[in-house]
Parts: structure tokens; C-alpha cells; sequence
């Protein structure tokens, strides 16, 4: 070896050190420094009251029942196993589940070496008047000459920095959280079909309450007939309870056309074709739990699939920062290949003649014009600190979910203890009203707006039951159940 080798082999390698050097300078964020989310919560949800149903605060929440556990109707739980086979907005959902997993896939591969096998033939044919034509005619190489070839072609970029790595780590962490994003769509679908289904036999409720009205009020009506006959009262009373029967049976047809809807709507989340929904419209006046246990506020971090999605995403996002910080950094790149050549098919196999192998590795620094690489690398850090804000939104929301259902259960039910005791009363006055007006102590109007009182009363308690049911199944959402299926 000559002295000048060693120098240049020197020169080289100082040359790369301060290209490395110069590459690893990855620019500041601009202020906009990367920080960690806030997974602080309050150690309880509060009180939501004092009445003999409050919320349990203590062990597991009812957020760890499965559906089936949680509700008691067949009928209902029916639909949602329909639902949850049929719905094409989950179905959508699953897709997506497959993507993300093809996504992780592809990113693993990309930092395994890559091996192609190569095969081709061709000719070629030199000018007669450069260097390689005039030597190719001394030796006397034809004018159009075969190129015959295959073997194989490989190139490995060298994970030196774990940038590859880390993106495929990102990826199966998006995996992960598309998953939870199947599991939160579960939660919503579950309670908009129980949801539904509440209302759908409150109206069968209400229709059965008014239909009762109208028949009470219809032999009240032939009753004033009888009394104006008697000149007791006039022909405006008789109007008065005709127009009040009319105005009910409307009403009717209105509560019709909203258990269609609700229906459909049934069948739309179930995945089908207009069609009646089996329900049992007498489970309504059932009891409701006595008490709920809601948990610990730490829990809604492992129940919501809401806050464990926005959580994955965040971990993803950070390994993104660092993949595009990587890009700042010197890349190793390796490329080899063997086969065989030969201008004449005959000579193709020969070896060792026609063999040729070949093996190369380079190191890529960038050093000008970074603005591409240095934009991404601040997005993916402000993307970064998107998903921080997120996830700390997504859990202040979990938390105020609760707590306001936790509220409503407990408001609802006071309400519903006194309209009960209104509708009541209410009932007790309608037959006073009719002693009165029988006995000509009352007149026509007291005994209509004592009716029509009762009949509003009890269609407000339905109302108000219904969305206690609804609460219930409000505070099982908010606790993140829903998405658990059972073994």
C-alpha cells in the first residue's frame, strides 16, 4: 500500500464525519415543544344525590357488563346481536380494522432486505467511431452484440436509527386503535338501538293510555248528550267533549306515524328492511336497578374505547416524531447482486466465466435544501401534540359524561316519584269531577280540563320514564359499556 492511500482513506472518512456531523442537526420546534397528556382525574365523580337509588361508587363499574348482562329484554338484546352481525356502518368499520393491519404489514417490510430476481436479453451496438467501437473491432467482437442475463438483485437499507422500526411500531399502534374505534362504534350503536327501543314502547304506552282516554271520553260525550237533552247543559258543552274526543283520536295518528319511524329506525341499525320490531311493550313499567355502580373515575381510562383509541394514537404519534427526527440523520444503504452474463446465449452457465457478483454500501447524509425533511418533522411534532389535546379532551369528556348522566338518573327519578303521585291525585279528581258534574255542582268545563289534566299527566310520566330508561342506559354508555360481547 502506498503512502497517498492511507491520506485519501483519511481524507474520506473525515469527509463523512462531517457530513454525519453536519446531517445530525435537526432544527428547533419553533416553541412549539412536544409535551405529555394529563391523565389526572378527580378520585370520585361527586355526589350525584341522596336518594335511596344513588349511584354505588365502590368496586367495578357497571361499565364491565357485557350487553347481555346489562340488559334484561330478550327482544332487546335480540336486535342488538342482530345488529352488531348486520350493521353496515360497523361492517365499515372492520374494513378499516384490515387496512390498519396490512398498513403494519407493509411497514415491516420495509426494513428487511429486499431480494429481486432479474432476467433479460438484449443486444447492443457501439459507434464504429468511439473508443469502445474501435476496440471491439481490433479484437474482432461483432458489430451487434447479445446480452444475455439473470440472477439475482438485493438492496438493505440499515435501520441504523430505528426509523423504520418506529414507523411500523406507529403503525401496529394505529392497529390497535382502529380496534378501539370498532369498540367505541359497538358502544354507540348498542345504545342507539336500546335507546330506540325504549322510545318504541314508551309510544306503545302512550298509545295504550290514549286509546283508554278516548274510550273514558267518548262515553263522557254520549253523557253530555244525555244531559243537554235533559236541558241540563247546552249544545256548546256537547261541542266542548266532541272536540276534545276529535283532538285525541289525532293525536293518534301522530303516534302512528312516529312508531313507523321508530321502528324503521330500528331496522336501519339492525341492518334490514322496514319490518314490525318484536318488542313486549309491558316491560315498561318494570323497576329499575336500585343501585349503580359506577367505579372509580381511574377506570374510564381501561372501560372507554374512546380513551384508550386517543391514547394509542398519541403513542403513535410520538414514534412518528422520532421517525421523522431520524430523517435528519445519516442513512446506510447496502446493495449487492449475483448472476450470470454472457453475449452469447451458449456461454450463459459458464462459470466461472460468465459469473459476476457485485456488493456496494453508501451512506446518504442530508446537507442542503432540508425544508422537506425539517417540515415534516415539526407536522409530525405538531401532530404529536394534537393527539396530546386530544386525548386530554377525550378523557374530561368521558369524565363529564358520567358525571351528567349520573345527575339526570338521579333528577329523573325524583321527578318520576312525583308525577306519579300527580297522575294520582289527577285520577282521584277526575272522579270527584264526575260525582260533581253528575249532581250539578260542577259545570262541563271543570270536568274537561280535570280530564285532559289526567290524560296529560299520564302521558308526561311515560315520557319521563322513557328517559329514565334512557339515562340508564345513558350512564352504562358513559362507563364504557357496551363493547364487551362475553366469552
Amino acid at each position: 500500500m502506498s503512502r497517498s492511500e492511507p491520506r485519501r482513506l483519511w481524507s474520506a472518512l473525515a469527509a463523512a464525519l462531517v457530513c454525519a456531523s453536519v446531517a445530525a442537526c435537526v432544527p428547533s420546534l419553533e416553541g412549539n415543544t412536544p409535551r405529555e397528556p394529563n391523565k389526572a382525574v378527580p378520585k370520585s365523580f361527586g355526589d350525584p344525590g341522596s336518594a335511596p337509588g344513588a349511584p354505588s361508587a365502590g368496586g367495578t363499574s357497571e361499565g364491565h357488563k357485557t350487553w347481555r348482562e346489562f340488559f334484561a329484554s330478550p327482544e332487546l338484546r335480540e336486535l342488538i346481536g342482530t345488529a352488531l352481525a348486520n350493521n353496515q356502518e360497523l361492517n365499515m368499520q372492520l374494513q378499516e380494522i384490515i387496512i390498519a393491519r396490512n398498513e403494519v404489514s407493509a411497514r415491516q417490510g420495509e426494513y428487511l432486505p429486499k431480494v429481486d430476481a432479474t432476467a433479460g436479453v438484449g443486444v447492443d451496438k457501439v459507434g464504429k467511431y468511439t473508443s469502445q467501437g474501435a476496440s471491439d473491432e481490433a479484437h474482432g467482437v461483432p458489430e451487434h452484440l447479445g446480452n444475455f442475463t439473470f440472477g439475482l438483485r438485493g438492496s438493505w437499507e440499515v435501520d441504523v436509527w430505528q426509523k423504520l422500526r418506529n414507523a411500523a411500531k406507529a403503525a401496529s399502534l394505529r392497529y390497535f386503535a382502529s380496534i378501539e374505534a370498532k369498540n367505541f362504534m359497538v358502544t354507540q350503536l348498542v345504545a342507539e338501538i336500546a335507546r330506540s327501543y325504549y322510545d318504541l314502547i314508551a309510544i306503545d304506552n302512550e298509545l295504550e293510555v290514549l286509546n283508554q282516554n278516548i274510550e273514558v271520553q267518548s262515553s263522557a260525550l254520549e253523557v253530555v248528550k244525555l244531559e243537554k237533552q235533559a236541558a241540563r247543559v247546552t249544545e256548546l258543552a256537547v261541542q266542548r267533549f266532541e272536540a276534545e274526543v276529535l283532538k285525541n283520536r289525532s293525536r293518534l295518528f301522530d303516534l302512528q306515524q312516529e312508531r313507523v319511524q321508530t321502528e324503521n329506525r330500528i331496522n336501519f341499525l339492525v341492518g334490514r328492511y322496514p319490518q314490525p320490531v318484536r318488542r313486549n311493550p309491558k316491560t315498561f313499567d318494570d323497576p329499575l336497578p336500585s343501585v349503580i355502580r359506577r367505579g372509580l373515575p381511574s377506570q374510564l381510562l381501561e372501560n372507554r374505547p374512546d380513551v384508550r383509541q386517543a391514547e394509542l394514537e398519541l403513542e403513535a404519534a410520538k414514534l412518528d416524531v422520532k421517525a421523522a427526527r431520524a430523517a435528519f440523520y445519516p442513512g446506510l444503504s447496502i446493495d449487492a447482486g449475483v448472476g450470470y452474463r454472457a453475449f452469447n446465449a451458449e456461454h450463459l452457465v459458464a462459470t466461472p466465466e460468465s459469473l459476476f457478483y457485485g456488493v456496494a454500501g453508501g451512506i446518504t447524509a442530508p446537507l442542503l435544501n432540508r425544508k422537506a425533511i425539517t417540515a415534516a418533522y415539526r407536522s409530525a411534532n405538531a401532530v404529536q401534540l394534537r393527539a396530546v389535546f386530544n386525548y386530554e379532551r377525550t378523557l374530561l369528556q368521558a369524565f363529564t359524561d358520567v358525571v351528567n348522566q349520573l345527575a339526570k338518573v338521579d333528577n329523573l327519578e325524583k321527578a318520576y316519584a312525583l308525577q306519579t303521585q300527580q297522575v294520582e291525585t289527577l285520577a282521584r279528581s277526575v272522579e270527584v269531577s264526575n260525582v260533581l258534574f253528575t249532581s250539578a255542582r260542577a259545570d262541563y268545563m271543570e270536568v274537561l280540563l280535570t280530564r285532559r289534566d289526567s290524560l296529560e299527566a299520564q302521558v308526561a310520566r311515560i315520557e319521563t320514564k322513557k328517559r329514565q330508561l334512557q339515562a340508564m342506559v345513558g350512564i352504562y354508555q358513559a362507563l364504557g359499556g357496551g363493547w364487551r360481547s362475553g366469552p
